[in-house]
C-alpha cells in the first residue's frame, strides 16, 4: 500500500508547482490507496497549470484525487526578472513571451520603476514580469 511520502515523491513536480503560483493547498492525505488533494487557485489559469503538471506526471492520475477550487482572493503570483547587460525591454519581452513588441506589459506591471518606453534600466534591476 502505497505510503503518503510515496505519492509526494510521485507528484513531486506538482507540489513544487503549487506554492510557486500561490496555491492554496488545504488537505494532502492518502485515503483508499489514493492521494487526495484539496485546494484554491487564484485563477483558472493557474487550476489548469496544475492540471497540466498532474497529467505530466501521470496522464490517467488514477491514484490522485484532486479538488481545486477557485479563490480569487488569492493573490495571482509574480514572475520577476534580474536585468543583465545588453537587456532592453524589448529583449526581456522577447524571451518570455516570444515576442518583443509585449515589452508594455512590463512597464505596466512595475510602476514604481518604469515609466514608459523611454525608462532605463541597469544591470541588477528587479523586474516584475507577468506571466503571458
Amino acid at each position: 500500500m502505497p505510503t503518503l511520502d510515496d505519492f509526494k515523491k510521485k507528484y513531486e513536480s506538482v507540489l513544487e508547482l503549487i506554492p510557486k503560483n500561490n496555491v492554496r493547498l488545504d488537505h494532502l492525505h492518502v485515503a483508499n490507496e489514493k492521494l487526495v488533494m484539496t485546494g484554491a487557485a487564484p485563477s483558472e489559469k493557474i487550476r489548469n497549470k496544475v492540471w497540466n503538471q498532474i497529467k505530466a506526471v501521470d496522464p490517467i492520475f488514477a491514484d490522485l484525487q484532486c479538488e481545486i477550487a477557485i479563490d480569487s482572493s488569492l493573490p495571482e503570483p509574480i514572475r520577476t526578472y534580474t536585468v543583465v547587460a545588453g537587456d532592453s525591454l524589448w529583449r526581456i519581452a522577447q524571451n518570455h513571451y516570444g515576442n518583443g513588441a509585449l515589452y508594455p506589459k512590463i512597464i505596466a506591471a512595475n510602476p514604481g520603476k518604469l515609466k514608459d518606453d523611454k525608462s532605463v534600466i541597469h544591470p541588477g534591476d528587479v523586474l516584475a514580469v507577468p506571466e503571458d
